[in-house]
């Protein structure tokens, strides 16, 4: 009984909010089909009633979007949806400004502030303008957001192994750190089936926290090196370009004075306050193992020869590697298949 009163209040608090212009017998209507379904189901539910034949006779859509709505979108207050693909989020109000990131069709944002033809917006890690007509707002924004939620498991244990099958007896394919968001595929129960390194996976559902949220926009590091890529990662490749042409130097370790392959990997890694093993053969029992197909900039390729590992290189994006190459060459920017990768490992968890 308890439930069915906080359904019903929950359906007329969202309801209400959502309604405004609408007649009495379309508001009613859309109370009603929202007090029936679960939680889980109500944005499935405004999608399809906003949709129908029965709202657009009943409403006044002009009206609606000026209304106060409250968002659908847990964490949004103000919630706004992009229409289209491409929306350049601006440095300031003006079309000559720095581009500082991009919205894709779908993507979340709040809105922060209205100044005549703009909105100033925060969408993920991005802060910005973009122009009013990229966004849906208001209940226009709901409906849009409806459609496009994505499920997330948020990692609340220091640790969480991901594994082959749903069960503890199969293998671990990755470890993933506290606060890190996965991508859900299907909530089996006990266990969440997730998108990890271009493959799939599974994770205990006890050690995840379950969530539904927006895309939002990539930043300028993401647009630069591919989606997912942290600043940390884009600030490695920048760092160790700082040394091409620089000697190679059988068993050294100075980016300025000599380097080899492991010493050059080390000492990137190193200035970023992480430790690595010394030698190629080492540095790819670091970290985790992922398919060479699956490398992000900053990840370590490996190479063999007889069938043991001698050298080592680091993925800067765009299918090149960065490497103290030899005693001839130096260090160098070569594709990374300019020999045969036998391995590669990630040792940032981002």
């Amino acid at each position: 009984m308890k439930k069915r009163i906080m359904k019903a209040c929950g359906a007329l608090l969202i309801a209400g909010a959502l309604t405004s212009g609408m007649g009495m017998n379309a508001k009613a209507d859309l109370i009603d089909k929202l007090s029936v379904v679960p939680y889980a189901g109500v944005a499935a539910t405004l999608n399809e009633y906003y949709g129908s034949a029965a709202l657009k006779s009943a409403v006044n859509l002009d009206a609606v979007t000026a209304a106060p709505v409250i968002s659908i979108v847990s964490g949004y207050t103000n919630l706004g949806v992009s229409k289209a693909d491409e929306v350049n989020v601006r440095e300031a109000a003006s079309e000559a400004a720095a581009i500082v990131g991009r919205l894709s069709v779908n993507d979340g944002c709040e809105i922060l502030q209205v100044t005549g033809e703009w909105s100033w917006i925060q969408s993920g890690k991005v802060t910005g303008f973009v122009k009013n007509e990229f966004l849906y707002t208001g209940a226009e924004a709901n409906v849009a957001a409806a459609g496009a939620l994505v499920s997330k498991a948020t990692v609340n244990t220091a640790t969480l192994k991901v594994r082959e099958q749903a069960n503890v007896e199969s293998g671990v394919l990755s470890l993933v750190a506290a606060g890190q968001e996965l991508q859900v595929l299907e909530d089996q129960g006990e266990w969440i089936k997730i998108s990890i390194n271009g493959g799939e996976g599974y994770v205990s559902k006890q050690y995840v926290t379950m969530s539904s949220s927006l895309s939002t926009a990539a930043t300028m590091t993401e647009l630069q090196y591919g989606e997912g890529v942290s600043d940390v990662r884009a600030s490695m490749v920048e760092y160790a370009k700082q040394f091409l042409g620089n000697r190679y130097v059988w068993g050294g370790t100075s980016l300025t004075n000599g380097t080899d392959c492991s010493g050059f990997t080390m000492s990137i890694y190193k200035h970023f306050g992480i430790s690595i093993n010394r030698t190629s053969r080492e540095q790819v029992k670091n970290g985790t193992r992922i398919d060479v197909a699956d490398v992000k900039p900053g990840d370590l390729i490996f190479y063999a020869r007889g069938g043991t590992i001698e050298h080592v290189v680091m993925y800067i994006g765009n299918g090149q590697v960065i490497h103290a190459s030899s005693a001839k060459t130096g260090i160098k920017i070569s594709e990374t298949y300019y020999r045969t990768p036998v391995a590669a490992v990630r040792i940032i968890n981002d």
